[in-house]
């Protein structure tokens, strides 16, 4: 399990995630395709996943010392990303 980042940074449009030794940026649309909620994983096997085309971020929240939460402006609030995956870029 990847331990928490020195940093992160809320954007409308961009995460930025600073790590000791990299920084990665994720473009909130990414961000919002990538989302492993119920929801969005029902959808993905409907054939209609989320494009995240003009996603932007409202908020996050840690989730413990493994992930963030992250809140886009169109309300979407249930997807929870593990550090291991924002440390990917």
């Amino acid at each position: 399990m990847t331990a928490a980042p020195e940093a992160v940074e809320l954007g409308r449009s961009r995460l930025t995630v600073r790590w000791p030794d990299a920084v990665v940026e994720w473009p909130a649309s990414r961000l919002r395709a990538a989302c492993h909620c119920g929801d969005c994983r029902s959808l993905r096997l409907a054939g209609r996943a989320p494009t995240g085309e003009g996603a932007e971020l409202a908020g996050a929240e840690p989730v413990g010392q493994y992930a963030l939460q992250l809140v886009f402006r169109d309300g979407h609030d249930r997807g929870i990303y593990p550090w291991d995956l924002l440390r990917t870029g």
